[in-house]
């Protein structure tokens, strides 16, 4: 089948997925009446619509969209952080570089294929600058904790999520031209197993994984989603360089990441007394809250592509 078509279906499949969901939320609030349940799943839906446009839009623009796209994600997942973490008068200047300055330069620099130098940017050079500039302000108080919390998102939130688009760089034996496909086939087996963790979740979950950190997420909806969304990873193969057991136990490592993810997410909301990052999408919370997964998954599902197939 040709790429093109391929990436075309996979389109049209999760379109399809969207609208029996839309269609089932209506039939449900009719038949049951809008309780806070459905009003909270056809948001989630309604949420879904908007960033399917948004993410297929920019994958179909080229990997220049892209890049932009995941710049624009970033730079808000970090202010949600930042502001979930408060700082001082000390650190503002230290901000300014990581928002102005170090996060549109890592995505520039991603952006020109210089490999070499963006793989350690910010966990070397801005990692160590930061420190530094935190020092020259001349504010001690609680210094380490500050400079760690400024740190710490920026690693999150810029340097691991730009694994992602960072795939559609990758020169993959056998594979060229296709790189779009594989960043969706991640993008959708991660955050189908997000949706899937919260279904089984909510129909069989009995046993709170951490009850702590996240008492909603279950060993059976965590079982049962990873397992959902690998089958469904595997059955995609054919739009990947992989092979079907090879596809079924990349989702399984992406899925077992991405809860990953999501937990350690949930541990510092905790820590900060709330329940999402924030409101920007409609029951979703905040762009951190959508894109946790992501941030342990990709660069895990980066690294284990570019040494299995790539020269």
């Amino acid at each position: 089948m040709n790429p093109d078509l391929q990436l075309r279906w996979m389109a049209t499949g999760v379109l399809a997925l969207l609208a029996v969901s839309s269609v089932t939320g209506r039939l449900l609030v009719r038949l049951r009446g809008n309780n806070p349940t459905l009003r909270n799943l056809n948001a989630r839906v309604r949420a879904w619509w908007v960033m399917v446009a948004v993410f297929g839009g920019a994958v179909w623009m080229g990997p220049v969209a892209t890049n932009v796209l995941f710049t624009l994600i970033s730079f808000l997942a970090l202010r949600e952080f930042i502001t979930l973490t408060p700082t001082r008068r000390g650190d503002h200047r230290a901000l300014f570089w990581v928002f102005f300055v170090i996060t549109p330069l890592n995505y520039w620099v991603l952006g020109t294929g210089w490999y070499a130098f963006w793989i350690i940017f910010i966990p070397v050079y801005a990692f160590l600058f930061l420190a530094m500039r935190a020092a020259l302000a001349g504010d001690c108080e609680r210094f380490l904790e500050r400079t760690a919390k400024v740190q710490w998102g920026l690693m999150i939130c810029v340097y691991c999520v730009s694994h992602a688009p960072a795939l559609l760089q990758l020169d993959i034996r056998g594979y060229a031209g296709q790189n779009a496909k594989l960043l969706f086939w991640f993008v959708l087996v991660v955050q189908l197993s997000d949706v899937l963790q919260y279904v089984w979740g909510k129909t069989l979950g009995r046993h709170p994984v951490a009850p702590t950190v996240s008492p909603n997420k279950t060993a059976e909806g965590l079982v049962g989603g990873m397992l959902s969304a690998s089958a469904i990873g595997a059955l995609l193969w054919r739009v990947t360089p992989f092979r079907p057991m090879e596809a079924a136990a990349m989702a399984f490592t992406i899925t077992a990441m991405g809860f990953a993810g999501g937990l350690v997410a949930s541990a510092i909301k905790r820590d900060r007394g709330v329940k999402d990052y924030g409101s920007l999408i409609e029951g979703h919370g905040g762009v951190m809250d959508r894109i946790d997964s992501l941030c342990f998954s990709a660069p895990i599902f980066f690294h284990l592509v570019r040494y299995y197939h790539t020269d």
